[in-house]
């Protein structure tokens, strides 16, 4: 299992409960809606507890990163290198 939020952010005190998860993180550096800091201070507060986090950021893109996240042929290859625990 593994898990990729875009334009996301969270909670960094709840960083903990993703100690195991593989996370690739994707964010649009000019995001009205949600700064760009949110996913910065989460990719932050995991990669203290998580040695697998990923941070891709759009230089140029808005809130709208899902569309060039989800054409991106290696977030697909990057999600079958997991599995979940049975």
């Amino acid at each position: 299992a593994a898990i990729a939020p875009i334009c996301g952010g969270g909670s960094p005190w709840q960083a903990y409960r993703l100690a195991s998860m593989p996370v690739w993180v994707f964010h649009g550096a000019k995001d009205p809606v949600v700064p760009i800091e949110k996913s910065e201070e989460m990719v932050k507060a995991l990669k203290k507890v998580n040695e697998n986090v990923k941070f891709t950021v759009y230089p140029e893109a808005t809130h709208d990163s899902w569309t060039e996240t989800y054409d991106n042929p290696e977030l697909y290859k990057w999600f079958l290198n997991y599995r979940k625990p049975q």
